[in-house]
């Protein structure tokens, strides 16, 4: 089963961010323009008019608290390391604000689908060069999306091409891409990958591409800004490429600072050790409010396209009902945790996709906080009170643990808040924090060593939601709850296939309806994404799904 496009799990204990100001920790950058100069004259002169022109020169540095692995968008598997390829690389294809795939500012000149929608015929632009200064054909193209076609590809991309039946050069500037079934995500997932150089690697085996210093030390793309220095679990800088086919970015350079977590974050920034973080906790927005003028900061919001989520293993014999399910989710004051941790910024979820998305489904079924409520489906489905008021039956105590990531204080805060809810109706709930790594091996395909999780999902662009909840992706996929509705998976099948829109959104709002019906997750909230950045900073585009979006049209206003 093919997983969507960018779906990374966002358990990471803050979403990947970026610094800002690899020149120095001034909180301004440099004024380079010359003014009028009046001399001791003591006379007025008229200030020139502010011009809203984009002024090149500045160095931004954007923190992260993710550490990148390597810099390949064919064998990358984690979202700080697709973050710098992002401006290494440019796709054939991109998406607005809206998500729409998109040739505007993309590689592709046009894209052309044959009406069987099993041919998609690709014109790039021409001029495109590499970093190198060689220029870019479709002789690349297709070496690029040969690698993951062939038998001896192991990345972790395979599952995006199943579709893709061959790739074939018409012309230097024209490619044609063929797919064995309809795939109505191939425009926005099959046509976003970065395209490598041919003359570099052409003599590289495929079995040893993955582990090629290429990746780590000297990536070559043809995006917008240039690879500089990787410094391993300190910082990756990259630097404006002056031939990049939409003309030379603004900024001089930018850089990704590795910050080990929020708290140094927050003092980083404070300090414009950093420029822009990404992913500022919702527990820290007042604060960086308080100090954001004085140090010329300001902060940047919208609806993240993403939920966070009460997930259980469905192999425990505690949460195989449905009814019991859907009565904690009853049990769940979802408002307070909005309200009290969150600090009203983000709103309750009900489905597994964002409101933001086309494919949203409002009329599902909703399991409002209601514990009496909760009380009586427990009591129908046998649990009854124990001595100490926990809920048993058959002899065992209703009773779990509660794992979510260290070092991410909302997840932590809502386990707690989720202990004493749950409580109030007779289930004992044990939250366990533990380090991130340990949480991820837990969940792993045939580990699964959990009872149930708090987390949440960064999803893509595309409404899909077959990769994490078709039956076919529990042996290797992303399915590590064991969910299972076939009836549910052979609308997922279709609606894959089905290339009409309308239709496609009823088949997936179906889906949606049947997951809030059998709550396999106990959906908590979406949450209000907020991004610190300079005053400063001009050209910046709020994409919900890229904080990195069209960076060659950012610039820095000069200092007054």
């Amino acid at each position: 089963m093919k997983k969507p496009a960018w779906l990374l799990i966002s358990m990471m204990l803050v979403l990947s961010m970026f610094l800002a100001a690899c020149g120095g920790n001034d909180a301004a950058p440099k004024d380079n323009n010359k003014g009028n100069d009046s001399g001791n004259s003591g006379e007025k002169t008229e200030e020139p008019a502010e011009s809203d022109e984009p002024v090149d020169g500045g160095d931004l540095i954007i923190g992260s608290s993710g550490k990148p692995t390597l810099f390949n968008p064919l064998y990358s598997n984690d979202s700080v390391s697709s973050d710098v390829e992002g401006l290494i690389y440019d796709s054939l294809i991109g998406s607005d604000l809206e998500f729409n795939p998109t040739t505007d500012d993309a590689m592709a000149e046009k894209v052309d689908e044959s009406e069987d929608g099993l041919t998609y015929t690709v014109k790039l632009r021409d001029g495109i060069k590499f970093h190198d200064g060689e220029p870019l054909t479709a002789d690349d193209v297709v070496f690029t999306y040969n690698i993951p076609l062939s038998k001896d590809y192991d990345g972790p991309r395979k599952s995006y091409f199943e579709a893709l039946e061959k790739v074939e050069k018409v012309d230097d500037l024209t490619v044609k891409f063929t797919l064995k079934q309809v795939d109505v995500q191939f425009p926005s997932v099959g046509l976003s990958f970065g395209i490598l150089p041919e003359h570099i690697l052409k003599d590289v085996p495929i079995t040893e591409l993955g582990e090629n210093e290429f990746n780590t030390k000297t990536p070559i793309g043809s995006g917008p800004f240039k690879f500089v220095e990787n410094k391993p679990g300190e910082y990756v800088k990259v630097e404006a490429f002056d031939d990049y086919y939409q003309g030379r970015p603004h900024l001089d350079s930018i850089t990704m600072k590795i910050v080990p977590d929020a708290n140094a974050m927050l003092t980083q920034l404070q300090n414009r050790d950093i420029d822009f973080w990404a992913g500022v906790p919702q527990s820290d927005v007042e604060t960086v409010e308080s100090f954001a003028d004085s140090i010329g900061v300001k902060l940047e919001h919208g609806l993240a396209l993403s939920y966070s989520f009460l997930g259980y293993n469905l192999r425990n014999d505690l949460f195989k009902d449905k009814e019991v399910r859907q009565a904690i989710t009853h049990a769940i004051d979802r408002q307070q945790i909005v309200d009290e941790i969150m600090d009203g910024k983000g709103e309750v979820a009900d489905v597994p996709e964002s409101p933001l998305s086309w494919a949203y489904n409002p009329d599902v079924p909703k399991f409002d906080f209601d514990p009496e409520k909760a009380k009586q489906m427990l009591a129908d489905a046998g649990w009854t009170p124990g001595s100490d008021g926990i809920l048993e039956k058959d002899g065992k105590r209703f009773s779990f643990e509660l794992k979510t990531n260290q070092g991410n204080k909302v997840r932590e805060d809502i386990t707690v808040l989720l202990q004493a809810q749950l409580k109030e109706v007779g289930i004992e709930v044990k939250p366990m924090i533990v380090e991130f790594s340990s949480l991820i091996a837990d969940i792993d395909p045939g580990v699964w060593n959990f009872d149930a999780i708090v987390l949440g999902w960064s999803l893509a662009t595309d409404p899909d939601p077959s990769g994490i909840f078709h039956t076919k992706e529990i042996a290797e996929g992303l399915n590590f709850a064991g969910y299972s509705n076939p009836e549910l998976d052979k609308l997922m099948d279709e609606q894959l296939q089905q290339r009409d829109k309308d239709k496609r959104k009823e088949q997936i709002g179906q889906v949606q309806a049947g997951i809030a019906e059998d709550q396999p997750y106990s959906f908590l909230y979406y949450p209000e994404e907020y991004r610190a950045m300079p005053a400063e900073l001009q050209g910046y585009e709020f994409h919900a799904k890229n904080y990195i979006y069209h960076p060659h049209k950012w610039w820095l206003k000069p200092a007054k």
